[in-house]
């Protein structure tokens, strides 16, 4: 197959074109060639207007032909072309193109390249009422871009939905899981911890009978409502600091009461569905033996309510000398950290008078004289008598601007004893108090107390010293519910409404024990102290289980080591609506002056007061 000529090619030096047939025409671009013309005019074919350029010799008509042939089915003349006419520029005079016409470019750029359209290309052909006619007249409104915006508005609609409109449709018509009093799902305590370990760590123990969820009020009959558990079921379960949200086993000599024994985390351990603190005859830190102290110290707290515990005491009901205890204190000291606890323990009191110097008496003057020799106490560090101005105070004011005291108290569940003359097995469940009454007799007739049965309860014949006021009645155990005897379980409690009209009434096996109203410890003319309530300040928990001879004889001729307390469940009620949880509540806070103080937890054993305030 032979090549394609080229139309543009020299008719002296390259192959002519055959002859086409009379129907096949072309365009032709030539330049005017007035004096005046710069534009481009179409030229018909065989046109012979004007005088043509030369060689020197004419082109054979032959040849001209050859170059004239236009392509098939297109317009011949410029009438006919889709572009518009040029009536400003005469037509040719010349009706015959020369060689040199077809190769002289127009002044119009546009018109340097041949852009009439090749036979199969439609596209190339414009129109523009056709193109006015498909774009709507130039308008954006068109169905096309109807269409894709509407795609878009869908699109973004739907990733709306996704990412906003669903998590708040679901936020709003759903039922908010319950955090059960924590400060998070879950049950975050009040400090912020979490546990290490993953397991059954919620404010209420999940294996905590539905039964169990309420509790009838022993002192006004409502229904209160279950704030926190522990079964203890888990066994295997250590608390090591850092193992436990709510417990934490102390490491430390109980310095403050000349106890026998080192408390160590390691005899602290749940197995058989209990939590078990074992007393053993063993050597630790120059110490004879050792025992466990577990508190929820700036863990877990509460205020008012009533909290009780299913307990086994240790040992037997007939030997005497050990001195098991489930009790609580204010979160502003830490027990067993005297530093935390001079000037805080075990004062209630929320007045500025006499009540909360040193020694409880007037410098230089030593009045009133009812009150000299009465406390050894150092006077009560947060009193209501802080200088408004002081930083260390954890406050609150009230709206005067006075400081509320603060500080912190102790109220127990039980202290178990065994008389050594009777050998019967008693708990003491009493409240310690500071400011102190004359001689420390408070008013402990009624109807100050009630005890609901003489037959097994009657006042402590201790009623305090030096260091403390004590409000303890005495009450005759099950002496069977020991763990060297028959091993039954007891529970054991107290019931509280703090402030200045206030009550404690200790319960045992769901039954009211005594109560003591605040109007007990109220106003003494002879010391000049105020009156002492029971306490706002937020309680936590602690379990010990050790020795002293400063609580009381012991036969250690009888004791058997080891020997342990068990504890089935612990559990914690509240009103109905007036929940109260946590170790930092907004109305008696805690958190910044531990914070700050680091407290004397850091400072060990003989830790002077003033170390603290030195840290601020």
């Amino acid at each position: 197959m032979s090549a394609r000529p080229n139309r543009f090619q020299s008719p002296t030096y390259g192959a002519r074109r055959p002859p086409v047939n009379s129907q096949n025409r072309m365009y032709l671009a030539g330049a005017n060639t007035a004096a005046s013309g710069s534009a481009a005019q179409l030229l018909p074919p065989g046109s012979n207007s004007g005088p043509r350029p030369s060689y020197g010799t004419r082109t054979p008509d032959h040849v001209h032909a050859a170059f004239a042939a236009p392509a098939p089915e297109h317009h011949t003349t410029s009438e006919h072309t889709p572009y518009p006419h040029h009536s400003n520029v005469p037509p040719s005079a010349s009706t015959t193109d020369t060689f040199t016409d077809k190769y002289q470019f127009a002044s119009n750029p546009f018109l340097f390249v041949n852009s009439y359209p090749e036979p199969d290309d439609d596209l190339h052909t414009p129109n523009p009422r056709r193109d006015k006619k498909a774009d709507k007249g130039g308008t954006l409104f068109t169905a096309r871009g109807m269409a894709n915006v509407g795609c878009l508005l869908i699109l973004v609609f739907g990733l709306l939905c996704l990412f906003a409109g669903y998590p708040i449709i679901v936020y709003y018509t759903r039922d908010p899981p319950s955090t059960l009093g924590g400060y998070n799902l879950g049950g975050i305590n009040a400090s912020g911890q979490v546990p290490e370990i993953p397991g059954n760590f919620g404010l209420i123990d999940n294996e905590t009978p539905k039964e169990a969820y309420t509790q009838i009020s022993v002192s006004d009959g409502t229904e209160w409502d279950l704030v926190f558990s522990d079964e203890f079921n888990t066994d295997g379960r250590t608390f090591y600091p850092g193992d436990d949200p709510f417990w934490e086993a102390v490491d430390l000599h109980y310095w403050g009461t000349n106890n026998l024994e080192w408390y160590d985390p390691e005899a602290i351990i749940t197995g058989g569905g209990h939590l078990n603190i074992t007393l053993r005859k063993k050597r630790n830190h120059n110490v004879d033996y050792q025992g466990g102290f577990l508190t929820s110290w700036n863990k877990f707290c509460f205020t008012g309510g009533r909290i009780e515990a299913s307990v086994s005491l240790p040992g037997k009901s007939t030997v005497y000398g050990l001195w098991p205890a489930f009790w609580t204190m204010g979160n502003l000291g830490r027990a067993g950290y005297g530093a935390s606890l001079e000037g805080m323990w075990p004062y209630t009191y929320d007045s500025c008078d006499v009540g909360t110097l040193h020694n409880q008496t007037y410098p230089g003057t030593g009045m009133p004289k009812e009150a000299a020799g009465l406390s050894y106490l150092p006077g009560q560090r947060l009193s209501a008598c802080t200088c408004p101005e002081d930083k260390t105070h954890p406050g609150p004011k009230r709206k005067d601007g006075t400081f509320v005291g603060r500080s912190a108290p102790e109220i127990d569940v039980f202290e178990a004893t065994v008389t050594p003359d009777t050998l019967i097995g008693y708990v003491s469940q009493s409240g310690q108090w500071a400011p102190f009454n004359h001689e420390y007799r408070w008013n402990g007739t009624e109807p100050n107390v009630a005890i609901y049965d003489k037959k097994i309860t009657d006042l402590n014949s201790y009623i305090g010293g030096w260091w403390q006021e004590a409000a303890s009645a005495l009450t005759k155990t099950n002496q069977d519910c020991y763990t060297q005897g028959g091993g039954c379980f007891t529970t054991y409690g107290f019931e509280y409404q703090p402030g200045p009209d206030g009550f404690i009434t200790w319960v045992t096996d769901g039954k009211p024990i005594w109560t003591l109203y605040a109007s007990a410890m109220g106003p003494d003319p002879l010391t000049q102290v105020d009156q002492r309530p029971v306490t706002n300040e937020p309680l936590y928990m602690i379990f010990n289980l050790g020795m002293s001879k400063s609580f009381g004889a012991i036969d250690f001729e009888h004791l058997e080591f080891p020997t342990w307390m068990l504890v089935d469940w612990v559990r914690i009620y509240q009103p109905r609506g007036k929940r109260n949880i946590g170790c930092d509540p907004e109305d008696f806070p805690t958190s910044n002056y531990i914070n700050r103080c680091v407290y004397a937890a850091k400072l060990g054993v003989g830790a002077d007061s003033r170390a603290c305030e030195q840290v601020y």
